[in-house]
């Protein structure tokens, strides 16, 4: 009897033990996400609430390229044209964008000729390989020499089209704010809560280790910041969420490389317009990118040709032209099925022809594990400096895809060169810290952000103002 007794007491003590241990260890956890803010009930966030404050203050950085000399091929495709020339578009440099639309359609009005150009017998300068058979996967086995396409311009579409009025960039930019609150809630709850405790152990900053890489910072950015937060919390200490704030802002704009050139190379120079490619993988919002992008240019007064070089989704052409008359600028489009450089080829000549201040290219999507399909578009750049240089490629990545957007980034900088990314779908993911990744790895910068699906959701990206919205700064 005794010896039950001993038994039972035993095992009712072992039981309060656990239940002890687990108690001050729910207590531990929730000590570590200590939140300065007063607790709130939760409710449905209106599309304001969701915004995150990410203001860009200044508008978009437009520049011109270097002017490197670029040794042209010796022979140059022959240009026919079909009846007329486009009548030159001037380019104005005016902060009144409705005068310029108005003045851009009015010669429209006076002088609608539809131009088209047909690229014929183009011999590469460092091969003598005829055009082969397209393969299934769309893509020639000739050099570099656009195949033979008819392609038309849009001239009597945008003339017949009511042009937009577009907002001033720099206006309209400042009001952007990103929804950035999910992320939010990993910088500025649970990262600060743990930093506002002051003295952690190394349990703690493996703890924020682990937070900053499931906002997909990445490991060699998170080494990075932890250790600047260390370093500079051993110095000088912290005794507030502000001070722990204001630290971990000061290591996030550090880590973002805030020195990176951000200006879009898109002003004319010795005569002929700006190019930019504008490539990517399906579905990451390319041909959106290209008519928001073009919205800016045009906004700030300057003349935009489109090329839709996408000649394989059958509704991306369209879709871009739609775009293009929306805000009074032709678009250059070939036939379904064909040949992508051929049309990126003759929208360069017709910038050119009429002086256009810059021509942006929407390329067709494609995976970047697709050998053939980015031989294509490595094609596209070749044929395409033949008549002027590509003084942009601005790779548009989904925010929300981690770490298989940056394989896919990796590949098409091989390929093309990229200068710039633009991210799109930043306000739908929790992981904005996606942006330090893919600078960090690919050495470009993020140049561009999408921030909703409006007409004039597209930011420049501005390191102070992304890591506020981050941390929830007002």
């Amino acid at each position: 009897m005794n010896t039950q007794l001993i038994i039972l007491i035993a095992a009712v003590v072992v039981v309060l033990l656990l239940i002890a241990f687990v108690i001050i260890g729910l207590r531990r956890h929730s000590a570590k996400k200590i939140s300065f803010e007063n607790e709130q009930p939760k409710k449905e966030l209106t599309q304001q609430e969701k915004s995150g404050n990410y203001q860009a203050q200044g508008g978009f950085n437009f520049s011109s390229a270097q002017k490197e000399p670029v040794e042209l091929a010796q022979s140059e495709p022959e240009v026919r044209q079909a009846e007329s020339a486009e009548p030159a578009i001037a380019a104005e440099s005016t902060n009144k964008p409705e005068e310029l639309i108005d003045a851009h359609a009015t010669k429209l009005d006076s002088q609608t000729h539809e131009q088209g150009a047909q690229i014929h017998d183009v011999e590469s300068s460092d091969s003598d390989s005829a055009a082969d058979t397209v393969s299934e996967d769309g893509v020639s086995d000739s050099a570099d020499s656009p195949d033979s396409a008819d392609t038309t311009d849009s001239a009597d579409s945008v003339d017949s089209a009511p042009v937009e009025d577009i907002d001033p960039a720099d206006g309209r930019i400042a009001r952007l704010r990103a929804r950035l609150s999910r992320s939010q809630n990993v910088f500025g709850r649970s990262v600060l809560g743990m930093l506002s405790e002051g003295d952690l152990d190394d349990e703690a900053w493996e703890d924020i280790e682990a937070l900053l890489l499931q906002a997909d910072l990445g490991a060699n950015v998170t080494l990075k910041v932890v250790d600047q937060l260390r370093e500079t919390i051993a110095k000088r200490g912290v005794s507030s969420e502000q001070e722990a704030r204001e630290m971990l802002r000061e290591c996030l704009i550090s880590a973002a490389q805030p020195d990176m050139d951000r200006s879009i190379k898109a002003m004319p120079y010795d005569g002929k317009p700006a190019v930019i490619l504008v490539v990517g993988v399906n579905g990451t919002g390319k041909t959106t990118t290209t008519g928001k992008l073009a919205r800016v240019l045009v906004s700030m007064g300057h003349s935009v040709l489109l090329g839709a070089a996408d000649t394989f989704r059958a509704a991306a052409a369209d879709q871009l032209e739609t775009w293009g008359r929306r805000v009074g600028a032709r678009t250059v489009r070939g036939k379904e099925g064909a040949d992508p450089a051929s049309v990126a080829f003759d929208a360069v000549s017709q910038g050119v022809e009429s002086g256009v201040d810059v021509v942006l290219i929407d390329t067709a999507g494609r995976l970047h594990n697709s050998a053939n399909l980015m031989d294509q578009l490595g094609k596209v750049k070749r044929v395409v400096e033949k008549k002027a240089k590509v003084d942009e490629v601005l790779l548009v990545l989904d925010a929300t895809t981690g770490q298989n957007g940056m394989h896919q980034a990796k590949v098409f900088s091989d390929v093309v060169e990229i200068t710039g990314v633009a991210l799109t779908k930043l306000d739908g993911t929790a992981k904005g810290g996606i942006v330090f990744r893919v600078q960090e790895e690919l050495g470009v910068p993020v140049k561009l952000v999408g921030l909703g699906e409006g007409a004039d959701h597209l930011a420049p990206f501005e390191v102070d103002g992304f890591v506020d919205a981050l941390l929830g700064t007002h």
